[in-house]
């Protein structure tokens, strides 16, 4: 630790002699009549946009063709004859040089460093080297950088300053820039997707006054004018069911943040991104279908097929995916039919003689859950539609029109990874009440994610809610198998972290 605490010393330290030299640059500049932050800019062309245009231009060639460039200095040679500009495109090299830029242009030239943004005219060559670039007549300092960027060729390497520093990450790292806008590319097309269908998109509450809609522990917080706790939703299910039962569409959506109070881990962030959709006259095998469908478009769009390369694996999202009842994988895998057993305790034994330890407290669900993520999730690479969960575990859940101890319920795994949730939407509003009276029995006796009993909720069922089919897809998750990423914190921009001491 005292050898750690000497480095990040040592680190300080430089940065402040580092910054004291660039606040002399900055002061010089203003002194020599320089704005260093002036107010605007305009670029004519993106770096890409000229790689493109001018593409076929032949070596050595000079042309008479005038843009304006701007972006950040990630290399300068030559006492800064030759600055490697990078804007959001990409990068472009400008080429300043006496024989076509004034004494006063040329003497900028001694205030900028790397990391500055700058911006400049010129005209359009390309080197006899073959490197296109712009023969500068002007450049002006945009915004002087106060501090270095990390060295050159080991970039930012440290995993956690990655996190923290998220915008020194995006500057020098390509992959995370294109990662975060896959990101961005998969939200507009769920959302295109969605809105082609009719769907209409909708917003719900944030601040929940009774936590519902999810098994999951909230955050609390607290509104001072009311003088009242509310929960960060942990799903917006029970108020987009309400949005049915009113008509105001037949399909409805909300694409956004849920916040649940869970540990971290390299798929798990305490608050996270998930579109959900709720579908009048649908059931579960529609949902499906749905799933299945946005999925495959989100492949074929980002990748231009249905194979891609996750890991050590190749994912086919050709369909249609199996769809297997969590009774039989279970079945499957530890040879034993749990549907013989009547009672929680059987259930139990069953699994502890399979090795698997289950909370005294456990239902006969929540047993049938606890062995089927020990002995059949860690296998489920390609895409499967997991089918039929117990009745214990799923409270918002149609009870199966072929079994009463089992729901009309899925989840869709993917690279062993639950990424869809779905039911036929449970809409007899005695039995609802009946499911939340259990939860509020779970609650009180210590299960903190157990739910609380709605009754305005259970009042829009009183009404009528249609025959529904409802479904929750967490895009985070889809947005790593679709980029290759290893850890939820590389596709969400601000990832929740521990603070810093």
């Amino acid at each position: 630790m005292a050898q750690q605490e000497k480095q990040d010393q040592a680190t300080e330290t430089g940065q402040a002699e580092l910054r004291k030299i660039r606040q002399d640059k900055r002061d010089a500049l203003k002194q020599a009549g320089h704005n260093p932050y002036p107010y605007k800019f305009t670029p004519s062309h993106k770096a890409a946009a000229l790689q493109d245009q001018y593409k076929d231009l032949a070596d050595g060639t000079e042309t008479e063709d005038r843009v304006a460039v701007a972006g950040r200095i990630m290399a300068m040679r030559n006492n800064g004859m030759f600055i490697d500009l990078q804007d959001t495109s990409g990068k472009i090299q400008v080429f300043c040089h006496k024989d076509s830029m004034a004494e006063d242009q040329l003497a900028k030239l001694a205030f900028f460093d790397i990391g500055d943004i700058v911006g400049g005219e010129g005209t359009i060559r390309r080197t006899p080297r073959g490197e296109l670039s712009v023969r500068l007549d002007q450049i002006d300092m945009l915004s002087k950088s106060m501090l270095p960027l990390p060295e050159k060729y080991h970039g930012l390497t440290d995993i956690e300053t990655r996190y923290r520093q998220r915008y020194v990450d995006l500057i020098m790292n390509e992959q995370s820039r294109d990662t975060l806008r896959v990101r961005s590319k998969i939200v507009s097309l769920i959302r295109r997707h969605m809105d082609d269908m009719g769907a209409l998109e909708v917003e719900t509450p944030i601040l929940h006054p009774i936590m519902g809609g999810a098994t999951a522990k909230p955050f609390v917080t607290h509104h001072n004018a009311l003088d009242t706790d509310f929960y960060l939703r942990v799903a917006p299910e029970l108020y987009l069911k309400r949005l049915i039962a009113g008509g105001l569409a037949d399909d409805v959506y909300e694409i956004g943040r849920l916040f649940r109070n869970e540990g971290i881990s390299p798929k798990h962030n305490p608050e996270f991104t998930t579109i959900e959709g709720y579908h009048a006259y649908k059931d579960y095998h529609d949902m499906m279908d749905m799933v299945e469908g946005v999925v495959q478009m989100l492949v074929k769009e980002i990748h231009g097929s249905l194979k891609v390369a996750y890991g050590d694996y190749e994912i086919d999202f050709s369909g249609p995916w199996p769809r297997k009842s969590m009774i039989e994988l279970v079945a499957e895998e530890s040879k034993i039919d749990f549907l013989q057993f009547e009672t929680a305790e059987e259930a139990r034994t069953a699994a502890e003689d399979l090795g698997i330890s289950t909370d005294p407290k456990s239902n006969w669900g929540q047993v049938v859950e606890a062995v089927f993520e020990e002995l059949v999730e860690p296998k489920l690479i390609q895409p499967m539609h997991v089918t039929d969960h117990p009745l214990d575990i799923s409270p918002l859940a149609k009870v199966h029109r072929d079994n009463p101890r089992l729901v009309e319920r899925f989840e869709t795994f993917i690279n062993t990874w639950e990424i869809a949730n779905a039911f036929s939407e449970l809409n007899d509003p005695a039995v609802q009440r009946e499911r939340f009276a259990d939860q509020v029995a779970a609650r009180e006796a210590g299960d903190e994610e157990a739910q609380m009993l709605d009754e305005d909720f259970v009042t829009a069922l009183e009404y009528g809610l249609p025959p529904t089919g409802g479904w929750g897809m967490g895009i985070d998750r889809l947005v790593m198998i679709l980029t290759n990423s290893s850890n939820i914190r590389d596709v969400i921009c601000f990832p929740t972290l521990k603070p810093k001491k």
